[in-house]
């Protein structure tokens, strides 16, 4: 059993490393929503195939979702770009699921030290309720918590469905603001207010942790 899971230790190195190498192709060397936007232009008809695999990847490698959020507004609109980034982020996360639960659970465990025993209690007493509410307020980030998630007891239906559901209102706010912002540069105007509104919405969500945090402790 040993030498099976240093086996898949060692095939999760190797994807990894694949998943960066493709990010970084990706990315032209370059973090940004524009160096990913030319990448996946030049992929034609398959553009959006590609974009969720590369989403996908990427989550798993731990690169901000935000980036990919931005580019496929403006990549696809605001309609199928919400919805090429919420498959995209949903199969990154089911992935990193699995990498966590079946694969590399010591490893994770201690990267993630301490935390994971609170993950763990507070999963173990709210269950999905508890996903949706850590997807919906960023109070970590969402690629670490997909790992850490993975530790728990929690069924992958009810992790699935609840980060699915409650990622959608952040992904559409970023999903919108990447449209805008395409548009802007084009000389349209007409969806800056609404793309300054979703930075307002999305501002909202940053502090709520916050806010969570002192009712708490009230």
């Amino acid at each position: 059993m040993a030498h099976y899971r240093r086996w898949l230790i060692a095939l999760l190195v190797v994807l990894v490393g694949i998943a960066g190498a493709a990010v970084f192709w990706a990315l032209d060397g370059h973090l940004t929503a524009e160096a990913l936007e030319a990448r996946v232009a030049s992929l034609g008809v398959w553009a959006p195939v590609g974009f969720v695999l590369l989403y996908g990847v990427a989550t798993v490698a731990m690169v901000p979702g935000s980036i990919f959020d931005l580019a496929g507004g403006a990549l696809f609109g605001p309609y199928l770009g919400t919805l090429v980034n919420l498959a995209g982020g949903g199969i990154g996360a089911a992935l990193a699921f699995f990498v966590a639960r079946y694969v590399a659970r010591d490893w994770v465990q201690h990267r993630a030290g301490p935390r994971t025993k609170g993950i763990m209690q507070s999963v173990d007493a709210d269950g999905w309720k508890f996903v949706a509410f850590v997807r919906i307020v960023p109070i970590f980030p969402y690629n670490f918590m997909n790992y850490l998630l993975g530790l728990t007891n929690i069924p992958f239906h009810q992790y699935f469905l609840a980060t699915i559901v409650f990622m959608a209102p952040a992904t559409v706010v970023y999903t919108y603001i990447g449209h805008a912002s395409r548009q802007a540069i084009a000389g349209n105007t007409d969806n800056l207010r609404y793309a300054l509104l979703a930075l307002a919405a999305l501002a909202v969500l940053l502090v709520l942790p916050r806010v969570y945090k002192k009712l708490r402790g009230a």
